[in-house]
């Protein structure tokens, strides 16, 4: 997501793709083994990964926590609407038909502000016949105007799952971020779940670091949060177990269980009560 201010709104989107400046989901891409970054990119994310190690965990479990919400989301909980916010160049491609491949009737918005990502998702994201699928543009820090967008395709009168992946780290000040949440949440009816990822500053010292080194050189500024500050995103709505997890811990898929350490991301899925 890009946040407000990083460029001019009077000039053409397409303009807004700077490869000299690194970006944070051409960043997660390289770190998650795609192609779609340059050079700024990974020398940032290399230099990242030489002071904090552990980064190098953190896009494929989120992406990997991302599939097993999804699959509970529709298998389980009966979830049919998909509001997905940020989900970058790191699941554009290996998990742009993941909800619908679950049930192809999913109505799916994948939400983003970033040209690039927003290229990508268009080119190479189709929906199911019997389903729907839309790219839209929109920022997080305009929940309003992004469930105006969002209710083009879906029946808030119905439940929905508002999934961040990545988005919330890059909202400074926790007031604000729980504002932003509540506000994407508040409108939807009963029965509809919240899932995010957030990364933690008190599970891996070392991130501190990396993160100041990001905020020294690009935009948006990126802020780490404790457990507890994680957990206050969620008040109001009922956490599914097993509860707020380090992400490798959140319903691990056969044969993933069993990590000694966990990764530094704090994963959540909860549902709006009735």
């Amino acid at each position: 997501m890009i946040e407000d201010g990083q460029f001019d709104a009077s000039r053409p989107k397409v303009e807004w793709i700077d490869t000299a400046v690194p970006n944070p989901a051409r960043v997660a891409d390289f770190l998650n083994g795609g192609r779609d970054n340059f050079e700024a990119d990974r020398r940032t994310a290399q230099t990242m990964l030489a002071i904090a190690p552990a980064i190098a965990s953190i896009v494929p479990f989120v992406l990997d926590f991302h599939q097993r919400a999804v699959r509970f989301l529709v298998l389980e909980a009966g979830v049919r609407q998909f509001i997905d916010v940020g989900t970058g160049l790191a699941g554009a491609e290996t998990g742009r038909d993941l909800v619908q491949s679950v049930d192809p009737g999913c109505l799916v918005v994948h939400v983003d502000n970033d040209p690039m990502v927003l290229t990508h998702l268009r080119a190479f994201s189709r929906s199911a016949a019997q389903g729907a699928f839309t790219a839209l543009d929109a920022k997080l820090t305009d929940p309003a105007a992004l469930l105006a967008g969002a209710a083009e395709t879906l029946d808030f009168r119905q439940p929905a799952a508002v999934l961040l992946p990545s988005s919330l780290p890059f909202i400074a000040g926790a007031e604000r971020a729980a504002a932003i949440v509540s506000a994407l949440m508040t409108p939807l009816a009963a029965g509809s779940y919240l899932a995010l990822c957030h990364v933690a500053s008190d599970l891996d010292p070392a991130l501190e670091a990396g993160v100041e080194y990001w905020n020294r050189i690009s935009a948006p500024h990126f802020t780490l949060r404790s457990r507890a500050e994680v957990s206050a995103l969620t008040i109001g709505l009922d956490v599914v177990e097993p509860g707020l997890v380090p992400v490798n811990e959140w319903r691990p898929a056969p044969g993933q269980a069993g990590r000694e350490r966990p990764v530094p991301v704090y994963a959540v899925v909860a549902r709006k009560k009735a």
